[in-house]
């Protein structure tokens, strides 16, 4: 690699923000101020990836979780929307440009953590970006951490399995935060998939239901449940891949003798659907934590 390093420029700059600058950062602040802090500091977060004027808020309770002042290195697993892949891709580029400042990818983590499954790519696709680098108390300091943006394909069950195999011995480190980024229900025509279960009532009560089923399941750290009911509701989670991952990564930590627990923290929705013209995104936030 030449030494020049190669940027990747922030995904939907503007419109994706709401903000920039000074701006972006007090916006940030603020939903982080508002949000509630754990006992424990957390090792993984599920956060949602929309603008944040949708998700801001919501995904503030899963960001809140996470210490700076222990956190060295953040892998950063998300789902791939625009390329089709049935393996992992990593990213040759040296920094994520932000709004906020760069972001500094760990190469010697990408190269060593390579195997017959992950695909290069010269820049990564993730519809995210690392949201807790805001100004906050204590700071993050920007200097002291690098990210592993992780694109995650349409594994299979058994890919999921090895992935997480692979990435429990990095989880296991307290240095290491994990940014699994994911969406959980896009209901409408729009997104092809408009299940309702009319006991609930309104439809967005029912898509509320649908994706607590999956948040409840989640919490138990156990990827062939969340599997099950993947394949029985067909939940349009987008991140289902990067959540699988993580829970089979949690799983191999527990059969080593490691206590952790998960839990959602908050839960929202882009709006709420009563009609069948209408179409919703929702969001939650939550933290591991490793006891």
């Amino acid at each position: 690699m030449s030494n020049r390093a190669l940027c990747r420029e922030a995904s939907h700059a503007g419109s994706w923000y709401n903000a920039s600058g000074p701006q972006l950062s007090a916006q940030l602040d603020g939903w982080l101020f508002q949000a509630q802090t754990s006992k424990r500091p957390a090792r993984a977060i599920i956060a949602p990836h929309a603008g944040y004027t949708y998700c801001g808020s919501c995904a503030a309770h899963a960001y809140k979780q996470v210490d700076p002042s222990i956190t060295r290195r953040i892998f950063i697993l998300g789902p791939s929307h625009h390329v089709a892949l049935s393996r992992c891709a990593l990213s040759t580029v040296d920094i994520y440009r932000t709004p906020l400042y760069d972001l500094h990818i760990d190469q010697k983590e990408v190269w060593d953590t390579q195997s017959g499954d992950w695909f290069i790519i010269s820049t990564c696709l993730l519809g995210s970006v690392l949201w807790s680098v805001a100004p906050s108390n204590p700071p993050f300091h920007k200097d002291e951490f690098t990210i592993v943006p992780v694109l995650v394909g349409a594994l299979s069950e058994s890919k999921e399995q090895e992935f997480g195999k692979l990435f429990s011995k990095y989880l296991a480190d307290p240095s290491n935060l994990f940014v699994i980024s994911s969406d959980f229900c896009h209901w409408g025509q729009r997104f092809r998939y408009t299940y309702y279960d009319d006991s609930q009532g309104e439809i967005y009560r029912s898509i509320e239901n649908l994706d607590r089923m999956g948040m409840n399941i989640i919490e138990q750290l156990d990827p062939v449940p969340f599997s099950n009911y993947l394949k029985k509701y067909h939940n349009t989670i987008c991140g289902r891949h990067p959540i699988g991952v993580l829970l089979n990564a949690a799983t191999e930590l527990r059969r080593n003798g490691t206590n952790m627990s998960f839990s959602f923290l908050n839960y929202a929705q882009s709006s709420q659907c009563r009609s069948w013209q209408d179409s919703s995104v929702s969001y939650a936030a939550g933290a591991l934590v490793v006891h």
